[in-house]
C-alpha cells in the first residue's frame, strides 16, 4: 500500500511546485523494492545516450533558466562538444532521467546534438533529489535566500542535520546556520534579499534585531538612502544601546530665601520668583499686572 505523502517542508514547497512532490513521492512508493536494493548510490559506467532516451528531473529546483545564456552554451557546444558529463539514472524501458546537468542537456538540444556523454548511476528517488538540490545549491548563480531554500528542503525533505548537511554542501556548519536564520526574516525582507535588493550581510544586520516592524523599517531604510551594510550596523547597534535620560534637578532654595519670598508676596501682594545658584548666584523676578500694579509695588518697595 502507497504511504500517504508527508506534508511539504517551507524550503521545498517553495522550490518544487506541489504535483512535482506528489508525483515524487507516489514515485517513491511504487519502486520501493528497487529502491531497497539500490540502497547505495552507484556508478554504473559513462557512455553516450541519445537525447531522446533521457527525460528531465522532476526533482529540479531550478524551474527558469535564461535562454540566452543556454544559447550562449549551444553555440559553445557546437564548437568544443560536450566536455563535462551530465549525470543520469536508468529507468525502465532503455529510458534515463537526469540527476545532474540539466543546463549542458537543454543546451545540447538546441545546438541540434543527438546524442550526449553522461554518467549513469543507480539512485533512489531521495538520493536523486538529494543530488538535484545538492548541485542546485553549489551553483553560482543563486541569491542567498535560494541557498537557504535549497539548505531548508534538504535537512526537512532528506532528514539531514545541518552538521550532516555541511559535509555535503562543504560549507562550514555556521554558514549553513547563517543561511538557514535568514528564513526567519519578514516577507518582505525575503523579498528584498531574493530580488537582489539588500545583500546578504544586509539581512544578517537586520536579523540582529528582533521586532518584526523594526526589521522592515530598517529594510525600507536601506532600500530609500541605499545604506551600506557598516551604517546598517550602526543603526542596529543604536537600537539596540539603551537610551539614558538625565532628569535635571532644580537647586534647592535655602530656608532663609524660601522665608523672604513668602514675605515679600505678602507685602507686595504679587508672585515672586527667586532663582539660586549652588553658588549663591540668582535673580529676584517680581511680577506685575499693568502701569498701574508697577507703580504701586514700586511705591512700597521704597518705603
Amino acid at each position: 500500500m502507497a504511504k500517504k505523502p508527508k506534508a511539504m517542508g517551507r524550503g521545498l514547497g517553495t522550490i518544487l511546485p506541489d504535483a512535482d512532490f506528489a508525483n515524487m513521492i507516489n514515485t517513491m512508493a511504487n519502486h520501493s523494492a528497487t529502491d531497497d536494493e539500490n540502497s547505495q548510490l552507484v556508478t554504473a559506467g559513462i557512455a553516450n545516450i541519445s537525447l531522446d532516451k533521457i527525460e528531465t528531473n522532476p526533482y529540479q529546483p531550478r524551474k527558469e533558466f535564461d535562454e540566452t545564456a543556454l544559447n550562449e552554451l549551444a553555440q559553445s557546444l557546437k564548437q568544443q562538444g560536450v566536455i563535462s558529463p551530465i549525470t543520469v539514472r536508468k529507468m525502465n524501458d532503455d529510458r534515463y532521467q537526469l540527476i545532474a546537468g540539466e543546463r549542458r542537456f537543454r543546451a545540447a538540444k538546441i545546438a541540434n546534438l543527438t546524442e550526449i556523454p553522461a554518467y549513469i548511476r543507480v539512485a533512489t528517488d531521495a538520493q536523486v533529489m538529494e543530488m538535484a538540490l545538492v548541485e542546485n545549491i553549489q551553483r553560482e548563480n543563486l541569491n542567498a535566500l535560494e541557498i537557504a531554500l535549497s539548505y531548508n528542503a534538504l535537512i526537512e525533505e532528506c532528514n539531514l542535520t545541518q552538521e550532516q548537511l555541511s559535509e555535503k554542501v562543504g560549507k562550514n556548519r555556521s554558514t549553513v546556520t547563517n543561511y538557514l536564520r535568514l528564513l526567519k526574516l519578514p516577507a518582505e525582507v525575503q523579498v528584498a534579499l531574493a530580488a537582489n535588493q539588500i545583500s546578504m550581510a544586509h539581512a544578517r544586520a537586520i536579523i540582529s534585531v528582533e521586532d518584526a516592524e523594526s526589521q522592515i523599517t530598517i529594510l525600507h531604510e536601506i532600500i530609500a538612502k541605499d545604506l551600506s551594510v557598516r551604517q546598517v550596523e550602526q543603526m542596529v547597534k543604536s537600537m539596540a544601546e539603551p537610551k539614558i535620560t538625565t532628569t535635571k534637578t532644580k537647586d534647592e532654595l535655602p530656608q532663609l530665601h524660601k522665608d523672604t519670598k513668602k514675605e515679600l508676596h505678602d507685602y507686595i501682594q504679587s508672585q515672586v520668583e527667586i532663582k539660586r545658584s549652588r553658588k549663591g548666584k540668582g535673580t529676584l523676578t517680581i511680577h506685575f499686572n499693568n502701569d498701574s500694579d508697577f507703580e504701586r509695588i514700586v511705591s512700597l518697595i521704597k518705603k
